[in-house]
């Protein structure tokens, strides 16, 4: 059978049409050549229709049902009720009182199952079943059914599940010849329509319109956050399902939505075409998603910290630690180092070498480009398995025994010696200087400076003339609060 984004193309490439002639006309006149006191007069052109469109694709488009178990909340003397037999010596008065009240309760204070019940999304991507929705609409299920679009219910197994990305993978069982739609392999663009269609609120097949409003966001769901923002009306129980261009192929999964009330504001968020089908043919092959792991904590290069190291912008994605034994460390990436690209494609931030690592299999040999001492540097790194985050343990080395004496400098820091370990100690900071601006406060340990570790106060102020020397007004410093590090571009004032 033809995927149902198939079926009405023609009927599609006539939508098209229309919309480029009322697009012409619009824009005929708005760039009208009258003068520029003259109104502005604009021809009134009906919109399109997605009737067809909707027609085409509905019967892919399901509402998902999710039973969960619930533990039943007991009382706090250990059952629903909360009746207990008192704790009575052997032969009281009472205990033959209390024990024919135990003896009545036979099996009420038998556990009873209860079940939870959720509802969300989801679409159909294959002939013989594959249902693709979100993570957290079936999670902790014990039991998956999905509802078709004329009702018909249909029990669903769970392949596999990326929380990473917040996306699922399911199977419905016994299926076969069923409509289907396809991932678009084109990226929507800020300004393209979008069609979403969906369960809200349990209400069932529901259809909401509007344009892409903006792409690449982040909002910390997740470490390859890269979502699309539609402005079509989504709301609860529309996660997971599909946003449609106008050919019917799906350019997202619905996955979240910004609002203060819980209900539609216009803001909402979909996972990428591209991002989805990477996850779900992974999860097609074994049930798994399987990353490359690079090894290394990383950080957003700001302005000031992209000045202080003589890079031309802000960009790429600056390691703060490598973690011990990762490949990143054992290919002799170092803290400080600046990731700008992965196999000659450039990296703009933290976030985009995270994505950009994952895409890769384990085992995959790539070449990254750093930033290191005010030149590029070539190293080739084979990646890991992603496992599970590594936590980066630092030792504590031999404290210094250089005297204590507080030491203002030229950054607005005022620094001693760390007697517990490596760095300078900040003790106050000059309510004046733009080290307040970035964060820094009394107790915060500075390890780098330039570049180059500082254990003395000698040390750090020889990197401050170096800075000032190389004609630079910005030094670079790593500092550390908490066993947490990062890398501060820091004015010299």
């Amino acid at each position: 059978m033809r995927p149902v984004s198939k079926i009405t193309r023609n009927r599609f490439k006539a939508i098209a049409a229309a919309a480029l002639i009322s697009t012409s006309a619009i824009a005929t006149g708005v760039l009208s050549t009258a003068p520029a006191n003259a109104q502005i007069s604009i021809e009134n052109v009906a919109p399109f229709s997605f009737a067809d469109l909707v027609e085409a694709v509905s019967p892919a488009v399901v509402s998902i049902r999710v039973k969960t178990r619930i533990e039943e909340a007991r009382g706090p003397f250990g059952n629903r009720d909360g009746f207990r037999m008192p704790d009575l010596p052997e032969g009281h008065p009472f205990e033959d009182f209390f024990k024919q009240f135990e003896d009545r309760r036979g099996d009420r204070d038998r556990p009873r199952e209860r079940f939870g019940q959720a509802v969300g999304s989801g679409f159909i991507i294959s002939s013989d079943g594959f249902v693709v929705t979100n993570n957290h609409v079936i999670e902790d299920a014990d039991e998956v059914m999905v509802v078709m679009e004329n009702g018909d219910e249909m029990t669903a197994k769970i392949i596999g599940t990326d929380p990473r990305t917040d996306l699922a993978l399911l199977k419905i069982e016994a299926a076969s010849d069923l409509q289907y739609v396809e991932f678009s392999d084109n990226e929507a663009r800020v300004g393209d329509w979008v069609v979403a269609i969906g369960n809200p609120f349990g209400l069932g097949g529901t259809v909401t319109a509007g344009i892409v409003s903006a792409r690449g966001r982040d909002i910390n769901a997740n470490a390859y956050d890269d979502f699309i923002q539609i402005d079509a009306a989504v709301n609860r129980g529309n996660s997971g399902g599909p946003a449609f261009d106008t050919t019917g192929k799906v350019v997202g999964v619905n996955t979240a939505i910004f609002s203060p009330s819980g209900g539609n504001v216009g803001i909402a968020f979909a996972i990428p075409a591209s991002t989805v089908k990477q996850v779900v043919f992974d999860l097609m092959d074994d049930g798994n998603v399987t990353r490359g792991y690079l090894g290394v904590s990383i950080q957003n290069v700001s302005k000031d910290i992209a000045d202080s190291v003589g890079l031309d912008k802000a960009r790429g994605a600056l390691v703060t630690e490598p973690a011990p034994d990762s490949p990143a460390q054992k290919a002799g990436v170092k803290s400080g180092d600046i990731i700008t690209s992965v196999n000659g494609t450039d990296i703009d931030d933290a976030r985009d070498l995270s994505r950009t690592i994952a895409e890769f299999s384990p085992g995959t040999t790539v070449e990254i480009g750093i930033w290191r001492n005010g030149e590029t540097v070539e190293l080739r790194v084979e990646l890991a398995r992603l496992e599970e985050e590594q936590a980066i343990n630092e030792e504590d080395e031999t404290p210094q025994n250089e005297p204590a004496e507080p030491h203002d400098t030229a950054t607005g820091l005022t620094l001693v010696p760390n007697d517990t370990g490596d760095g300078l100690l900040i003790v106050d900071i000059d309510p004046e200087s733009r080290a307040v601006e970035k964060g820094f406060a009394p107790g915060d340990v500075v390890l780098e400076a330039n570049g180059e570790p500082v254990n003395t106060i000698a040390e750090f102020e020889e990197q401050l003339e170096r800075v000032k020397e190389a004609g630079r007004s910005n030094i670079l410093v790593k500092a550390a609060r908490d066993g947490v590090t990062r890398f501060v571009g820091l004015a010299i004032e």
